[in-house]
């Protein structure tokens, strides 16, 4: 077994052992870094000697490590007998790695990782640590900061946990109601990130919008009866149905209007269209109406022949039940199609006046697309160009000023 062996292991298996971990020894970074270590031995010792059973050595070994690591603390004692001396224990962790079965600490350990007391970022990074697999240097990857600064998310994180005594255990079914959407917000952040790039030289960064996709899986599987589970799902898949399309050969952006949709992914549309139905069994919620936009558009043959005017609609109730200024906007765009561009920027620029997007790039992207609509060239120019100042990606700021450019 290779490198590459080894890593797909870790990545399936992972969260299920850290989570088994976590629960017999009550401590959450202790389990994450004893499955640490075990992969880093795996990475040694599996070339040399493949196991028969690699989740299952990967497990032992992590549990090895954790009992080691609580004898040199000479603490949780009582732990300690319980994991080293009793045989019902072992027992019950070979169960943890039977790859057929999730349950409910998989759960635990998704609300352990989102949990109220750690900072946006530390969510995200321990998320995609613990319950995703991957390693710092991936994060830091995905979202172009500092190796440092990614550990340090998770190191501070961990401890937060501790000092905060997070309790490794489900939460009770209303507590469980009250947080999911934390959880919800950090697969969606990042699948966000994945699927437009806030900054760098890349549009896209499928393999990370892919690794929240897997996350929102895992999630609707743990819980079936949450309608917005399945709305975050169906969002992310009805909108990643589009990537084969959405950049050139070059990577830089094809926009809807350009693109073939021949090279939409029809399986991951008709994947997002059912997790849609189920989010549609007792009323839609923000990330539903997303979902429902999303598959609007997935059904259209062409922009033209796109239902606008329910599109319009889906945006004005999602204004009401998630109110922001990106809503606006994107309604304000929504209406340009529908009705025309001038009560789009009637819309815009009650926006700008309010200000509740300064420093955003996409006000003057959508306001120098309807200026341009509305032949008002030498405006929509500098709109379009203060676009480009405002953005980070590399890509979407040399659309906007060629744009800028053959407005002459």
């Amino acid at each position: 077994m290779g490198t590459a062996d080894v890593e797909a292991v870790w990545r399936i298996e992972s969260a299920r052992i850290v989570a088994a971990l976590t629960r017999f020894t009550g401590d959450f970074g202790l389990a994450e870094d004893a499955a640490q270590e075990a992969v880093a031995e795996a990475l040694v010792s599996w070339p040399l000697a493949s196991p028969a059973n690699p989740a299952g050595w990967l497990m032992a070994t992590a549990r090895r490590r954790a009992i080691d690591a609580i004898r040199r603390r000479r603490v949780l004692q009582g732990r300690y007998a319980l994991l080293a001396a009793d045989p019902a224990v072992d027992s019950a962790v070979d169960e943890e790695i039977d790859p057929d079965r999730i349950d409910d600490d998989m759960l635990a350990l998704m609300f352990v990782s989102c949990h109220p007391v750690l900072s946006p970022e530390a969510r995200v990074a321990l998320t995609l640590r613990v319950v995703g697999g991957l390693s710092s240097e991936e994060i830091a990857r995905a979202f172009l900061v500092p190796v440092p600064t990614v550990q340090a998310r998770i190191t501070r994180g961990k401890k937060t946990i501790a000092a905060a005594e997070v309790p490794f255990e489900l939460p009770s079914a209303g507590e469980r109601r009250e947080r999911l959407g934390g959880v919800l917000s950090v697969i969606y952040v990042i699948f966000t990130e994945g699927s437009t790039a806030t900054s760098g030289d890349r549009l896209l960064r499928p393999d990370v919008a892919y690794e929240a996709i897997r996350l929102a899986r895992t999630l609707a599987a743990l819980q079936p009866d949450e309608p917005e589970v399945h709305g975050l799902l169906a969002l992310c898949e009805l909108t990643a149905a589009r990537f084969p399309a959405r950049t050139g050969e070059d990577g830089s952006p094809v926009l809807l209007q350009d693109q073939d949709r021949r090279r939409w992914d029809f399986s991951a549309i008709r994947r997002g269209l059912a997790a849609l139905a189920k989010a549609s069994t007792r009323g839609l919620g923000p990330y539903g109406l997303q979902a429902a936009i999303a598959a609007t558009h997935a059904s259209a043959p062409s922009v033209e022949a796109t239902d606008w005017d329910r599109i319009v609609v889906l945006y004005e109730a999602l204004g009401r039940v998630a109110p922001s200024p990106v809503v606006v906007l994107n309604r304000a765009v929504a209406v340009a199609m529908a009705s025309g561009p001038e009560q789009a920027l009637a819309i815009v620029d009650e926006l700008i006046a309010s200000e509740r997007l300064p420093g955003s790039h996409l006000v003057p992207t959508v306001r120098g697309e309807l200026l341009a609509r509305l032949g008002r060239r030498p405006e929509a120019r500098a709109e379009l160009e203060l676009a480009a100042r405002l953005c980070a990606n590399q890509h979407e700021c040399s659309v906007l000023l060629r744009k800028a450019a053959m407005l002459g």
